[in-house]
């Protein structure tokens, strides 16, 4: 008797919650990629998934809302560019929010690039990802003459030696500045902007001399920040992180040189731990069970 075979067809709902979008390829018994040893295989926004490592890097709410935050503001990009790209988590969860946009990714870490390409199958994005192994900092990685709607970047925060850098390298490179800073991010999104274009990213404004940091950067590339969002991850507490939105000086009328919208913070969790209800709603808007 032949055994009973294993019902591979897309989930339509999750806890209540329809999946938007349309299924991927993706299954160990269709798209031949397995779930190897040290790795999870794990949601991301509507039906996509992402290879991780269970010890090393793993997706973070600061990686999503850079991709969400960028995307909202710049919601018909045909071409994004993702910097220090990682294991992909933006350049995907952007891919989603803008159907039919091509992305380019530039990533130094060959397990990044490794876990990246096999998710970016698993998904169905071949054909819409170029993954580039390289230092954003090298000039040879994009041609001059690349230029995109959106760039995006997750930069590493602190300054090596000015913490405590953690036990596995991949974690190390994404969270201290091992190649580049934020004014390295800051000039090559300012290189490759396309005329109009966008740069969008995530960055500590806690300690104020974060905050400063970005600003500066911003200023160094000839960058105006056109608006940004502190997020409190937990109600009560001061905003640890920012969302920054920024267009280059020479794309803008010279009335907007010099002025920033300040946003209300976004509020991850409330106060009791629960999700913030505007933040179940931003998920929503990325394809997250809220």
């Amino acid at each position: 008797m032949a055994g009973k075979q294993k019902d591979i067809s897309p989930k339509t709902h999750f806890r209540g919650y329809a999946i938007p979008g349309d299924p991927v390829p993706g299954s160990e018994e269709t798209s031949g990629l397995e779930i190897g040893e040290g790795e999870t295989l794990d949601v991301l926004c509507g039906h996509l998934r992402i290879f991780q490592l269970k010890n090393g890097h793993r997706y973070s709410t600061d990686d999503i809302l850079t991709a969400w935050y960028g995307t909202s503001w710049c919601p018909a990009a045909r071409t994004i560019l993702d910097l220090g790209s990682g294991i992909g988590t933006v350049a995907m969860v952007a891919a989603w929010r803008t159907p039919g946009s091509r992305v380019v990714t530039v990533e130094a870490q060959e397990e990044s690039i490794r876990l990246a390409r096999k998710s970016v199958r698993w998904n169905g994005f071949e054909n819409r990802f170029e993954i580039r192994e390289g230092d954003l900092r090298d000039p040879a990685v994009l041609d001059p003459g690349e230029k995109f709607d959106l760039v995006l970047g997750s930069p590493p925060y602190f300054p090596l030696g000015t913490g405590v850098v953690g036990d596995h390298p991949q974690k190390i490179a994404c969270r201290f500045e091992v190649r580049g800073t934020i004014d390295d991010y800051c000039e090559t999104a300012a290189a490759h902007l396309q005329n109009g274009g966008v740069f969008s990213c995530v960055f500590p404004v806690n300690p104020d001399e974060q905050a400063a940091r970005v600003v500066a950067a911003a200023a160094k590339s000839d960058l105006v920040i056109v608006r940004q969002r502190p997020v409190i991850l937990r109600g009560g507490e001061p905003p640890l992180l920012g969302l920054f939105l920024m267009i280059r000086r020479c794309d803008l009328p010279e009335s907007m040189h010099e002025k920033t919208w300040n946003e209300p913070p976004l509020v991850i969790r409330a106060e009791d731990g629960s999700i913030h209800p505007e933040y179940a709603a931003v998920k929503l808007s990325f394809g997250f069970p809220p």
